[in-house]
């Protein structure tokens, strides 16, 4: 895995403009960052990153088979009681899903570590399977890289493919897509979505989320008062299972993507059961829920909400000392402890591997860096290349 300098495209703010990439830049500061670029040689992505990502994945299935049959482990993983037969009735359906996230540390020679699964509302999904794409054409297109240059990067074909497979099940053929109002980057992931959707033949419509209503008969409403039968949010479930539409879950007969189901595969209790399931696995850290005596074990380890996003309420301690940690809104539902691995550290970026699946299909690969060890959703996007 190495970090090349490049030149970066001269017009490459015309590019982004040009196809509605606004949130290029966060707080005066680049988040596309195109003046290097890593490269992976085939047998790592095929070996290190793909093959673990079907493995994890298909592991973390087995995992919600667990949770789903124990009411201990439901409350553990912190979902209402209230719910409970809802996400087993999800689980028992095998309600289809759209699309998944794994995060890695991993150097380019040893086994990548898994530090988190995001499964239930992953971003920076456009960077990676459109403008990321777009980098390496233009690129081998100028000459400015070779013209065998690749990337791991299936994300728009196969998210096209999803949506085709989907289709049948979407009732008049239409899909509802939402996110929260004022976030830029939320709403070009499912702006996004919605184009791949569109692409599959789906008819689709945008609602934000503090728009949707409730009909006479129980059932959520767009803005303009239409049904919703099918809908994609960007929204976490932990936050729909708390909020007062919650009573309304029951009746609304929702086609929900992602499926309730990933609110189990999306919390961080899910780490310390696959190592308590898969324990030594080479793809997996050492991982406790905080009230553990086995965490007192781990002398450097990283400590983490069960519900936590974009690096927030995340600490790392060594030897009892906090070594760095991050501000945010979580931490009243618990922690789990994680083993502490480095991520690499090239120049002065610490580097994180995303990789992707599409259903249970792995179907790319991105980078991310940060100065500092915890990865927050400020972080520079870097794209990457496949030569060798």
């Amino acid at each position: 895995m190495l970090q090349i300098p490049t030149t970066p495209r001269y017009d490459w703010k015309v590019r982004a403009k040009e196809f509605g990439f606004g949130f290029h830049t966060i707080d005066n500061e680049p988040y596309w960052t195109e003046d290097r670029y890593y490269q992976f040689t085939l047998k790592q992505i095929e070996e290190h990153i793909e093959a673990p990502t079907a493995e994890i994945h298909r592991l973390s299935l087995q995992a919600v088979e667990q949770v789903v049959n124990s009411d201990e482990l439901m409350a553990r993983f912190q979902i209402p009681e209230a719910m409970w037969s809802l996400v087993r009735a999800s689980w028992k359906r095998r309600d289809p899903s759209l699309y998944s996230r794994l995060d890695f540390a991993y150097d380019g020679k040893n086994p990548a570590k898994l530090l988190e699964i995001n499964s239930d509302t992953p971003t920076s999904i456009y960077e990676h399977g459109f403008f990321s794409w777009l980098w390496l054409e233009d690129k081998v297109n100028r000459g400015e890289l070779p013209h065998v240059a690749d990337q791991f990067n299936l994300l728009q074909e196969l998210l096209v493919n999803r949506f085709c497979e989907l289709k049948p099940f979407l009732p008049f053929n239409t899909l509802h897509f939402a996110c929260c109002k004022g976030t830029e980057e939320d709403k070009g992931s499912v702006d996004y979505l919605a184009d791949c959707a569109k692409d599959a033949g789906i008819h689709v419509e945008f609602v934000y989320i503090e728009d949707i209503g409730l009909s006479e008969c129980g059932k959520f409403t767009d803005s303009n008062n239409k049904i919703i039968d099918s809908i994609f949010k960007l929204y976490p479930w932990e936050f729909m299972f708390r909020e007062e539409y919650a009573q309304h879950l029951v009746t609304a007969g929702v086609n929900w993507f992602e499926p309730m189901w990933k609110c189990i595969t999306s919390n961080k209790s899910i780490l310390p059961l696959l190592w308590e399931m898969f324990p030594g696995h080479p793809n997996l850290l050492e991982a406790y829920f905080a009230d553990d005596p086995q965490a007192k074990r781990l002398t450097h380890y990283v400590m983490k909400p069960i519900f936590s996003r974009e690096g927030a309420n995340i600490s790392i301690h060594k030897d009892g000392k906090v070594v760095e940690e991050v501000d945010g809104p979580y931490g009243e539902e618990g922690y789990i402890v994680q083993q502490y691995t480095p991520l690499p550290k090239i120049g002065d970026s610490h580097v994180l591997i995303g990789s992707w699946l599409v259903n249970d299909t792995p179907a790319g690969l991105s980078v991310r860096e940060d100065i500092g060890r915890i990865t927050k959703d400020t972080s520079r996007f870097v794209p990457h290349i496949i030569l060798g």
